[in-house]
């Protein structure tokens, strides 16, 4: 494809598309695949002016090379998914939201009276009979509220603040429905694009991995331990233990056997399963998680819930105060200019508006963060809870060292573990995959069916023969495997400075592998960071052994820490910091960390770690700074203190318009000026961005 360069500066340009028109579709596969490339740092497309704004970093001829060798059919082979995002729901949404402007000021501006009359009375007729049905069922809301104050303005002949009034309320109601709905579409996307390839079992009963568009119904499939059902099915082989929260909020897993029907989204806890595939991919799989997540007020923030029974709540007292009003004075102008000021438009506008804004700025630090609940969460939190390999960790463990035992061969060892390993969403069994197909030892399917034991390792049979592969704990205490005298001396001589996964055959252990897990180069600055954003409390859990927890903590500078536990102690420590009145953040990749996610106030998964990870999580991370936590910490607080500001300058200025109508000093018209103007500044306001990135960015290299 070719762009034409209409604007650049150093690490940023403005290009335009050779065609002359691109549909929202190859709009997200463009912005994708170049979100894809390693020197590129943010992008924005414009699929109306087929514009392209790449910012970057590196070689700039590199850059131009790779998009003038771009196509939609390579970018899409290429990313082995299906590309979705949220397009056309902003695009719908924006669209809704200026026709409403449009409609309104082309009414007033150029519509004659006697017509623009008419229009008001049959646009507000639906508010007003939605009024009396709330009034009739004995309940007194803000819906009763706003039919009073319409009607009564049209009853004094006042059609303009019934019109303005009516315009605020829908205006509101659209924002209110967009926060949702890009609550629930991100979500929806993260759950159903995380699985892009399948273990696929062909005719000779070979394990082959296929992308996951290839699998077709009747196809069947296996899927193990910590992984998604990425299409329902029938459940062929095995009895496993499946999570369907996602799918019916069951907490408890829920076991199933041979030819139960299974459904996309579970996740598999236990055991590994074949399936006999009903629904090829993209058959309302997407449609049913969509709907199910719309029927749960779990994306709802808890300011947003309170701001509507505020609202409720003041209906009685506006109502009161109207009546109050008209019967000290005797002057329906004074009641009227009372009743004009209804605080549910501020108050229904100004909450959904920042967090909207607040999740879009989220966004553009590849956060995704499942509703504005968590946000609220993480602003009042105070202790943060690490999982230690793969979060303050690297993602991509490294294998330093193989040592055969029992006159075994080194890299029959290697070729063997990758075999038991390639299974399971561990970054250190990536490690020992990695390591072996770096030294070009292809391995095929050499056991019987794979037993996972999670947080302790993996146990099949090879050959007749019991192997397992894990932690000293795993193999030598619960397998009892034995080291033979003659290996002693060089078992002994192992060295602390890597962590050692072990290999057992037939009761023997056959070999050692030393995995290198460096931390990352932000860990330090990441926990720092977070204390001077508030968090009082820093704590690492981790399996590994005491000597290397306690020098991890120290090099860091956490405040606690826990070794070698198990995922329900995990689980066990958030529970007993909650219970200690702690609002608790959990940070993790791993399934062993899913127990603890689910039950932490809010739970933050890395983007690299496991599906289920992700899953469980109410915040996903995609980018390889664990120092943007501290970053979310700070934009949640802004979002809270703007929030409470709303609350005061709602409560206050609108307090005032109504004392000041009461005592007759403003009149009913100015009242309503006063208040529409006020609640669309607000909003207008609201729109802004919370943090300010330049003033971050130096905060980050003080760090």
């Amino acid at each position: 494809m070719r762009f034409q360069i209409l604007h650049e500066s150093p690490g940023r340009v403005r290009l335009r598309t050779g065609v002359r028109s691109m549909s929202m579709t190859q709009a997200d596969i463009l912005e994708a695949w170049l979100r894809r490339q390693p020197d590129v740092d943010e992008v924005t497309v414009h699929e109306r002016t087929c514009g392209v704004i790449v910012k970057y970093h590196g070689d700039r001829a590199l850059l131009f090379e790779k998009l003038s060798g771009f196509s939609y059919q390579k970018a899409v082979c290429m990313m082995d998914r299906q590309v979705r995002s949220s397009r056309a729901l902003n695009r719908m949404y924006k669209e809704k939201l200026v026709f409403l402007v449009i409609r309104h000021y082309i009414k007033k501006l150029f519509i004659p009276l006697p017509f623009r009359r008419i229009l008001t009375l049959c646009s507000v007729l639906p508010r007003m009979i939605q009024a009396v049905k709330v009034l009739a069922s004995g309940r007194l809301t803000v819906d009763v509220l706003d039919g009073i104050a319409i009607g009564t303005s049209l009853f004094t002949g006042d059609h303009a603040t019934a019109g303005s009034v009516h315009f605020l309320l829908h205006a509101g109601e659209i924002l209110e429905e967009w926060t949702h709905k890009k609550s629930v579409d991100d979500l929806a996307r993260n759950m159903s694009l995380q699985v892009d390839k399948v273990w696929l079992i062909d005719e000779d009963g070979r394990q082959n991995m296929v992308p996951l568009g290839q699998i077709v119904p009747g196809d069947r499939i296996i899927v193990h331990t910590g992984h998604v059902l990425p299409l329902d099915g029938i459940l062929e082989q095995g009895d496993v233990m499946l999570n369907q929260a996602s799918l019916t909020g069951e907490s408890v897993p829920v076991a199933k056997r041979q030819g139960a029907m299974v459904y996309a989204g579970s996740v598999v806890e236990e055991g590994n399963c074949v399936i006999r595939v009903t629904h090829a991919t993209g058959e309302n799989r997407y449609d049913r998680i969509v709907r199910m997540i719309e029927e749960s007020e779990r994306l709802k923030s808890g300011v947003e819930t309170r701001a509507g029974r505020l609202a409720d709540k003041l209906v009685p007292w506006c109502l009161g105060g109207s009546i109050l009003t008209w019967l000290l004075t005797r002057n329906a102008a004074r009641a009227i200019s009372v009743l004009m000021v209804d605080f549910s438009c501020a108050l229904k506008l100004s909450m959904p508006l920042s967090v909207l804004s607040a999740m879009r700025e989220a966004g553009r630090h590849k956060i995704t963060v499942k509703g504005g609940k968590a946000m609220e969460k993480i602003s009042d939190a105070d202790t943060v809870v690490f999982d230690k390999t793969g979060t303050l960790t690297r993602a991509c463990p490294t294998v330093q060292k193989v040592v055969p035992f029992n006159g075994e061969e080194e890299e029959m060892m290697l070729r063997t573990a990758a075999c038991l390993e390639e299974h399971f969403p561990h970054s250190v069994a990536r490690a020992v995959v990695k390591a072996a197909a770096d030294r070009g030892l292809g391995h095929k399917e050499m056991h019987s069916e794979v037993e996972y034991v999670v947080a302790h390792g993996i146990a099949t049979m090879i050959e007749g023969k019991r192997a397992v592969i894990g932690s000293a704990h795993f193999v030598f205490e619960d397998e009892k495997v034995q080291i033979l005298p003659e290996d002693r001396a060089c078992f002994d001589s192992l060295p602390d400075s890597v962590s050692w996964l072990f290999l057992g055959l037939g009761g023997i252990l056959s070999a050692a592998i030393g995995i290198s897990d460096p931390l990352r180069a932000e860990a330090r600055s990441a926990v720092k960071a977070l204390h001077k954003e508030g968090i009082e409390k820093a704590v690492m859990l981790t399996g590994d052994n005491k000597n290397t927890a306690q020098a991890v903590a120290a090099q860091l500078g956490i405040d606690d820490y826990r070794a070698e536990i198990l995922p329900e102690d995990k689980a066990a420590y958030i529970r007993k910091e909650q219970e200690a009145g702690r609002c608790v953040i959990m940070i993790g990749d791993g399934i062993n960390d899913t127990p603890a996610l689910s039950l932490a106030d809010v739970g933050i998964a890395v983007g690299s770690g496991a599906v289920i990870a992700r899953e469980m999580a109410d915040v996903t991370i995609e980018a390889e700074d664990l120092r943007e936590i501290a970053w979310l910490k700070r934009l949640s607080d802004a979002l809270m203190r703007r929030i409470n500001r709303n609350y005061r300058f709602v409560m206050g200025f609108n307090g005032a318009l109504i004392v000041l109508g009461a005592f007759g000093i403003l009149a009913p018209a100015v009242s309503a000026l006063l208040h529409n103007t006020s609640t669309i500044l607000l909003g207008m306001d609201c729109l802004t961005g919370l943090l300010e990135e330049e003033a971050w960015e130096q905060s980050v290299g003080d760090y």
